[in-house]
C-alpha cells in the first residue's frame, strides 16, 4: 500500500490537491463547495458526502472507484472477490461497497448500498450514464430530476443518471440496494 493510501480521505484530498498545484480556494470555485467545506472535509474534521467527494473529485479528473481502489499488480483480473475486499466509497451512514477486481478497462460498475435510517446522497449526484438497482430491505425515496418515488423491498429501479438524483431513507430501517452503473467509474 503506497503512503498516500494509508491516508485518511481527507488527508488524502489535501495531498492530491496539492500534487496538481491547486489552493483551497481554487478547488472551491471549480467544486462549487465552500472553502471552509474544503478545509474541514481536508483536515479530516467531517466525512463528505458522496455528491461532495464527486464534485471534488471532478476537479481532480478522478472517479471515485479510483480515489478507493487500491492499484493491483495481478497480470490476470479476480474472478472471485470476497467481502472484505469490495471497496468502500460512501460516508456519513451511506456505505457503497464497489465490487472491483482490479480491471481499469470494465465497462459496469457494481456497488452494494446501505443507508441507514435518515440518511441521503447528500444533494443531487449526475454523471452521463444509466443506473439499475433492487432494493433488497427496506424503504428508499428516489428522487429523479425534481420527481419523487418511494421504493420498497423488491422494486427495481432504471434511471438515467446525467439528470440530477438523490436517495434518501427516510424510514427508521436501515436500507439495501444492489445496483449496477454506467460508466464503470464515477
Amino acid at each position: 500500500m503506497s503512503a498516500a493510501q494509508e491516508l485518511a480521505p481527507g488527508s488524502r484530498l489535501a495531498d492530491i490537491r496539492r500534487r496538481l498545484g491547486l489552493s483551497q480556494r481554487r478547488v472551491a470555485e471549480l467544486s462549487g463547495l465552500t472553502h471552509g467545506a474544503i478545509c474541514t472535509i481536508e483536515q479530516d474534521k467531517v466525512s463528505p458526502a458522496v455528491s461532495s467527494l464527486q464534485k471534488l473529485l471532478k476537479v481532480y479528473d478522478m472517479s471515485l472507484s479510483e480515489f478507493f481502489a487500491e492499484p493491483q499488480a495481478l497480470t490476470r483480473n479476480k474472478v472471485v472477490i470476497n467481502e472484505e475486499e469490495l471497496v468502500e466509497i460512501g460516508s456519513q451512514g451511506v456505505s457503497f461497497k464497489l465490487v472491483h477486481n482490479g480491471n481499469r478497462q470494465r465497462a459496469l460498475g457494481f456497488l452494494i448500498e446501505c443507508y441507514a435510517p435518515g440518511t441521503s446522497t447528500g444533494g443531487h449526484l449526475k454523471h452521463q450514464g444509466e443506473e439499475v438497482g433492487t432494493v433488497l430491505e427496506g424503504q428508499i425515496e428516489l428522487t429523479v430530476d425534481g420527481e419523487h418515488y418511494r421504493l420498497q423491498a423488491g422494486q427495481s429501479y432504471v434511471i438515467d443518471t446525467g439528470l440530477p438524483h438523490t436517495f434518501t431513507n427516510t424510514s427508521d430501517r436501515e436500507c439495501r440496494i444492489i445496483s449496477a452503473h454506467t460508466p464503470a467509474n464515477l
